[in-house]
């Protein structure tokens, strides 16, 4: 049997930050732990020194009572110690075979054996469901392959303890249970997994113990059976949690349609689109992974190709689309790929926030002062835990996603598309995103959101569209708004 694998009162320090105050616990082999915090609770901090990103400031890591001390991820990995990151850790100009073998390539006489890569990293993809060519480009796989291809490499290390931060944040229904499946049977062969997520039925389903940190300390360590989801919710956030989801309001009699979308089509993605949403409402696209609802966006903000018969923003017609033409229109977009396409991480957090309205701030100069008082402003709005002199990398995802969100409401739009906005969010910001959102449409604002959480579209919207391979499968009203009715229309066994 393995030996225990644990921490010993590891505290950690980012210049006179202290994110983790003395937090000491052992996993045992043959376990699954839920390990569950609110975004800056230091559950990933204390993740990345388990696996040998960070270095402890004080404590240690133990090994079957021994203190180790890594100076890199390989050598957590030669301790059977592997981490899945919430943001992608991949190569986009390397294959799916490549980087599934990063840094453990194999070779045949002194030569890299690219067919023995192929032939392993083909095996490691069909284990988690990944039906595509290992010699593919990762940069070409949209963002639920792309952790799929994550997970295919954790698994080709043998891990004995595998720490796994949002696996199934992007993954289909049907991949998530093969993931479970893949859970189960590493706990069978008496590996650890840490399972960090914010989605609490999951933690319930398929974890034995739960550990709950909140502002960088372990506030309890539980039998996952002795805690109910809303006691798990309330650990977290150091308060009972009321109603999740906002009061809805109806959308205003003869309110303005602010985006009107006809026949809109991008190759390969959507066909045959047409929509409008109203000021004050909240319009939803649900959809299976590959059902085209994201590119189906990024087509008509002129990300990729794309053809319409007519779109008009607030009565106006709009033709030539672009980002930068959308945004002085009225239309904000933000991208489910915060690190890809929401972010600049080696910016600061106030250049990123402040980065879609430049006018407002450099007149004719750029104002630092503005900028952190903008930020200021933001953080309080938002709840952004964050430094002004910091790149947005050194921010948790929650904090990432916060910022993301805030940077694209800077110009002040009239219509808001948001696709996948909580991603990576713990309950508790959750909660303040959704009432974000239903203040936007108090406003007068027109909203829409893509969203792979059905209990979020049903919370949260007066209308969701359903999208089934390309193409618009049903529109359902609120009082048609159920789990089981958007999934059947989703998968088309309505």
């Amino acid at each position: 049997m393995n030996p225990d694998v644990g921490f010993q009162q590891v505290t950690k320090r980012f210049g006179p930050v202290q994110v983790l105050h003395g937090v000491s616990f052992a996993f045992a082999p043959g376990r699954v732990y839920g390990v569950l915090g609110e975004n800056g609770a230091g559950k990933s901090t204390l993740m990345k020194i388990l696996a040998g990103y960070e270095p402890a400031s004080e404590g240690s890591v133990e090994i079957g009572g021994q203190a180790v001390s890594f100076r890199g991820p390989r050598d957590a990995e030669a301790e059977g110690i592997v981490m899945i990151h919430q943001e992608f850790n991949l190569a986009d100009d390397l294959s799916i075979a490549q980087n599934i073998f990063l840094g453990h390539e194999l070779t045949r006489h002194g030569l890299l054996d690219e067919r023995a890569m192929a032939r392993r990293a083909e095996a490691a993809m069909r284990s988690v469901g990944l039906a595509c060519d290992p010699g593919r480009r990762v940069r070409d796989l949209i963002v639920a392959e792309k952790q799929l291809v994550e997970i295919a490499k954790a698994l080709s290390r043998n891990a004995r303890v595998l720490v796994m931060d949002e696996p199934t944040a992007t993954l289909t229904p049907s991949e998530t249970e093969r993931l479970f499946a893949l859970i189960a049977q590493l706990r069978g062969q008496g590996a650890t997994v840490l399972y960090i997520s914010h989605k609490l039925d999951e933690v319930e389903r398929i974890t034995d113990e739960v550990l709950v940190m909140r502002d960088g300390r372990l506030v309890a360590h539980r039998p996952t059976g002795s805690v109910t989801r809303q006691q798990m919710a309330s650990l977290m956030v150091g308060r009972e949690l009321s109603d999740l989801f906002p009061p809805r309001q109806p959308v205003p009699e003869g309110a303005q349609a602010l985006l009107k979308v006809r026949d809109l089509q991008v190759p390969g993605w959507a066909q045959d689109v047409s929509f409008q949403v109203r000021a004050g409402e909240i319009l939803g696209f649900a959809g299976l992974v590959g059902a085209g609802r994201t590119e189906l966006f990024e087509g008509l903000l002129g990300l990729r190709p794309a053809s319409c018969a007519a779109v008009d923003i607030a009565g106006r017609p709009w033709t030539r689309r672009s980002p930068r033409s959308a945004s002085r229109l009225g239309l904000t977009y933000l991208s489910e790929d915060r690190k890809g396409r929401g972010l600049h991480l080696r910016m600061g957090v106030p250049e990123n926030l402040t980065l879609m309205a430049l006018e407002r701030y450099a007149l004719p100069w750029l104002d630092p002062a503005a900028e952190r008082a903008a930020l200021k402003q933001a953080s309080e709005a938002f709840g952004i835990r964050a430094a002004a002199g910091v790149p947005a990398s050194a921010l948790s995802g929650g904090n990432q996603q916060k910022l993301a969100l805030a940077r694209v409401l800077q110009p002040q739009p009239q219509v808001v598309v948001l696709d996948e906005p909580t991603r990576g969010v713990d309950v508790g910001a959750k909660r303040d995103i959704y009432f974000l959102i239903r203040r936007l449409a108090d406003e007068g604002r027109a909203v829409v959101i893509v969203s792979s959480e059905l209990l979020e579209l049903i919370g949260l919207c007066h209308r969701v569209i359903v999208m089934r391979q390309g193409r618009m499968a049903a529109e359902l009203a609120q009082d048609q708004l159920t789990e089981e009715l958007l999934i059947a229309h989703a998968t088309g066994t309505h």
